[in-house]
């Protein structure tokens, strides 16, 4: 099989999730960190971050044109979709978890705990429950790069859940989950929702005192909280793990400083996609959800891969 030469395969299974014929598209260029992929599949587009520049963009599928989707955009980063399809975001600036309704109006998430304000939410996923589980490392208040610069007010960097919330605009439960991390970063759950896993980009902080570890927390039986503490599933060999995405077998596709690196759910590399700038995050894409979006410094890349997006289990069932 004739494969892109941005291809590496380090097990004989990665084959099985690489197309031949299949190569790298770099579908645009112009931005200072590019972040926050989510798919919407209604447009047909991908709505992504450009963080330093204070903006969102979307890529349509259907023009190929790439254009400014929100501006000033509160320094987002990571999206995702509620169980309504609306785009949910991550807001250094605002320091808070925002949701765009249908009519187009912001709604604040999240912007406190225990009365004090986040430190910049970071990345986000919503369960099939519809709680939000997201991120709060402080690189969006560390400096005016990505956001304001300011002392944190909280404890510490956590993983946070927002349960469901009640009636239109009442704000939901907010609960620290993970709370062991330097700087949690990008998160995902496994298909069946029993695991979530988080990378801790610490090292930005500790050094070496902090690997740039991908870990794994099992789920409490409620699905609300986490059992027991996590275990390593891997450690980046270049660079650091930041934002990825887990197909509908568990493998994990995570960002990496020299690209893509395919993991199996034991953690094992199964093999590279490299592209010529530090990966932040991915999304897959596409009408069949086989297409990796690929979020690179300062370009948006796109790959079809033989692999699919994991699809949220149906409550109940």
């Amino acid at each position: 099989m004739a494969l892109d030469p941005a291809i590496e395969v380090m097990d004989k299974r990665f084959y099985r999730l690489v197309i031949g014929n299949a190569h790298i598209d770099r579908l645009w260029t112009g931005g200072r960190w590019t972040e926050g992929p989510v798919y919407v599949p209604a447009s047909r587009s991908l709505v992504f971050s450009d963080i330093p520049n204070d903006r969102t963009l979307r890529y349509c599928e259907l023009t190929d044109s790439v254009h400014v989707f929100e501006q000033p955009a509160r320094n987002q980063n990571g999206h995702c979709l509620d169980l309504e399809g609306r785009v949910v975001s991550c807001e250094h600036r605002g320091r808070a978890v925002s949701r765009i309704g249908h009519d187009g109006r912001r709604e604040v998430l999240a912007d406190a705990h225990q009365g004090h304000r986040l430190n910049s939410p970071n990345d986000v996923v919503v369960k099939s429950d519809g709680s939000i589980w997201f991120t709060d490392p402080t690189y969006g208040i560390d400096s005016d790069y990505e956001g304001d610069a300011a002392l944190s007010e909280q404890s510490g960097s956590h993983v946070y859940r927002i349960g469901t919330p009640g009636a239109p605009g009442q704000r939901g439960d907010i609960t620290a989950v993970v709370t062991d991390m330097v700087r949690p970063n990008g998160l995902a759950f496994s298909p069946d929702e029993s695991v979530l896993y988080v990378c801790d980009t610490g090292i930005s902080h500790l050094g070496k005192n902090c690997p740039p570890d991908l870990r794994s927390y099992r789920l409490s039986p409620d699905g609300h909280s986490i059992a027991g503490e996590g275990s390593v599933v891997a450690t980046c060999t270049e660079g650091v793990f930041d934002g990825f995405r887990v197909d509908d077998e568990g493998n994990i596709w995570a960002s990496a400083g020299d690209g893509v690196h395919c993991l199996a759910p034991d953690g094992t590399l199964l093999g590279k996609i490299r592209i010529p700038e530090v990966v932040a995050n991915v999304e897959f894409g596409g009408l069949k959800r086989n297409r990796l979006y690929i979020c690179g410094t300062t370009s948006l890349y796109a790959m079809y891969v033989n692999a699919r997006a994991a699809t949220r289990p149906v409550p109940g069932v």
